[in-house]
């Protein structure tokens, strides 16, 4: 009986544990496959242990560039998406104008949208626009779909602020951009940083809709679908452990930098 009785007790973490496993195993593989040296173009099957893929990242013609342009676009969507979107969530949050329910309910259309439309919907305004395919597009089609995601983030936060700390604020004689500075901003600052993240992960990673406005741009997921065609080389696994890596330590800093703020409150 006790087992059955510590398997009730403990169901949900188990639950937690083996669904969290599934999750990271692929990122496991990407990392083991990282090191291996196939004989031949595909790197399906465990041949040798070799450290040669670390060692020359960039072995590979064309992938790095296409790396630095992916890293390029997601910093640029990153920030536009964020300014804009943080801009309209505190304006759907804090204000009452006409449209406003209209305004909410276009926000979450690209959210609800499939990709493939989307993509099409913008490579045809683009043609229509005679605008030339390339970064531009991309960044603008970027900087589209991630708002929404930035607009739901901050949103969420700005709505579970307490407003009587800004009236605190301001029966202290603090003017309106101390009282944003040092208050709003601070308590907004968790909801803007998710919208970040999750606009960077997003745009870095989107091959759909890029591949409706790139033109001849080659981003870093469209090179990794070119090249899975002829054979994935061992270098993609190698970018793709650091980014994972890179993204573990950014969460594990901004817990740790969070639970430090809880101790000294």
């Amino acid at each position: 009986m006790r087992p059955i009785r510590w398997l009730r007790k403990n169901l949900v973490v188990i639950a937690g544990v083996l669904a969290l496993a599934y999750l990271i195993l692929p990122n496991v593989v990407v990392l083991v496959f990282s090191f291996n040296k196939p004989k031949g173009r595909f790197n399906y099957t465990w041949d040798h242990f070799s450290t040669d893929a670390w060692q020359h990242p960039c072995g590979v013609a064309d992938m790095c560039g296409s790396l630095t342009l992916s890293l390029k676009i997601a910093v640029y969507a990153t920030i536009g998406a964020t300014i804009l979107g943080t801009l309209t969530a505190f304006a759907l949050a804090r204000y009452r104008f006409r449209g406003r329910a209209a305004t909410n309910m276009l926000i979450f259309l690209p959210m609800a949208m499939p990709e493939v439309v989307m993509g099409a919907s913008l490579g045809t305004l683009f043609l229509n626009m005679r605008i030339q395919f390339g970064f531009w597009t991309i960044l603008i089609a970027h900087i589209m779909f991630c708002l929404s995601f930035v607009v739901t983030a901050v949103k969420a936060r700005v709505m579970s602020m307490d407003p009587r700390l800004e009236q605190a604020a301001q029966d202290l004689y603090a003017t309106p951009l101390q009282t944003f500075l040092r208050i709003t901003l601070p308590l907004a600052a968790p909801g803007i940083a998710a919208g970040a993240l999750l606009s960077f992960a997003l745009s870095f990673d989107d091959y759909i809709i890029t591949s409706f406005n790139a033109g001849n741009t080659v981003t870093f997921p469209m090179f990794v679908w070119g090249s899975a065609q002829r054979g994935t080389p061992v270098q993609v696994n190698v970018i793709g452990t650091a980014m994972f890596a890179i993204a573990v330590v950014l969460v594990l800093a901004g817990q740790l930098a969070g639970s430090r703020r809880k101790a000294k409150a």
